[in-house]
């Protein structure tokens, strides 16, 4: 029953600041939005040699018309999820289509931009071994530099800043990078590649701060363990509990540099951190307070707990039909309905899901 509760007032809450939102007429912000697959709306497709697609069926199978955009889902993903709180019509688009057509680039880029990867993570290697091609966080900050610098050409340096500062960064990254650590030649300590982690992390936030970015909603890391591909490739009917406790880790960590360099380095920052930790957790402890039935086997795929192979046609996949009552869309993305839910919870939930504070109070005048 709390977690029920817990929902509603998410839920109020964003209803009402929408209300607020058409009542006094403001515009939603602009959105860029960074990270990996739980946020890619198809930055993948334009990568010739990556290994992690999601632009065929049954992907998107409940998105509009059932086009597989290249999203990890059913249909919409968190990027979508979130962007719709705000009372956006849609998330912006990747930024790699917006370069196909030069002649409307700078026009579009006013309207926000999604440099997401799927496969890719905070360090420069992260998922190249397994997915051959990504685009890793670094990579995607540089591109933000250039249209950070198209839009000082277009509007003029104090516009700009003014634009960008109103803007909202989404930031969604990290699960690849500890999935990953076994794949990597470092060497590390776990403790030692944390905080490699860490460095990298922040040395990316500082080049978007140092870009213009000022309002940023980060989400955490869920508890990967639990993923039916882990689960699949270690046989195990449970979660893999030392997984879980890096990415618990990671979290701290995360929560402890967004206190230390909003106060001391990045002073006009503005962030709302999601715990997507504790909420899928809540989900899998208590799924029928969220109206969810299944939280082992993925809606889509191959083997034990669908978890064996990716959601592709190519594979001819297993395929649920009630897709609103899974957790996993796949055998490591939340189904449409759990982004939802995410989404929901970060924009107008309490401190135990979203702190400092929830989304919505990074939006302008807010």
């Amino acid at each position: 029953m709390a977690k029920i509760c817990e929902l509603l007032v998410s839920v109020s809450l964003v209803f009402h600041y929408l209300s607020i939102v058409n009542a006094i007429d403001i515009p939603p912000p602009s959105f860029f939005i960074f990270g990996d697959s739980t946020v890619d709306v198809g930055t993948n497709n334009f990568l010739i040699q990556t290994e992690a697609r999601a632009d065929s069926l049954p992907n998107g199978i409940d998105y509009p018309y059932s086009v597989p955009t290249g999203r990890f889902s059913n249909g919409l993903n968190s990027a979508d999820q979130i962007v719709r709180q705000f009372g956006s019509a849609k998330s912006p688009p990747p930024f790699l289509s917006l370069l196909q057509d030069m002649s409307t680039f700078k026009k579009n880029i006013l309207q926000g931009a999604n440099f997401a990867s799927g496969g890719s993570g905070i360090l420069v290697d992260t998922g190249r071994e397994i997915y051959k091609e990504v685009v890793p966080l670094g990579t995607q900050v540089q591109q933000f530099g250039t249209v950070q610098a198209n839009f000082t050409e277009i509007m003029g340096p104090e516009a700009t800043r003014l634009a960008l500062s109103k803007s909202i960064f989404i930031v969604s990254v990290g699960g690849n990078d500890l999935l990953d650590y076994n794949e990597t030649t470092s060497g590390l300590s776990k403790l030692d590649y944390m905080s490699s982690l860490q460095q990298t992390y922040h040395s990316h936030l500082r080049d978007l701060y140092n870009l213009g970015a000022r309002k940023f909603g980060i989400v955490g890391v869920p508890p990967i363990g639990c993923c039916p591909a882990v689960r699949n490739a270690l046989n195990l009917s449970g979660c893999v509990e030392p997984l879980n406790e890096f990415a618990r880790g990671f979290n701290t960590q995360l929560e402890i540099l967004l206190q230390n360099i909003s106060s001391t380095e990045l002073t006009e920052m503005k962030y709302a951190l999601g715990n997507s930790y504790e909420m899928t957790l809540d989900i899998i402890n208590n799924p029928s307070a969220f109206g969810i039935n299944e939280i082992n086997s993925a809606c889509c795929g191959q083997g034990d707990l669908n978890g064996a192979s990716p959601c592709l046609d190519i594979d001819n996949p297993s395929l649920c039909v009630n897709r609103d009552e899974y957790l996993f869309w796949d055998r490591i993305h939340p189904t449409e309905r759990v982004s939802e839910i995410a989404a929901l919870t970060f924009h107008g939930g309490r401190t135990k899901y979203v702190t400092p504070m929830n989304f919505s109070q990074l939006a302008p005048t807010f």
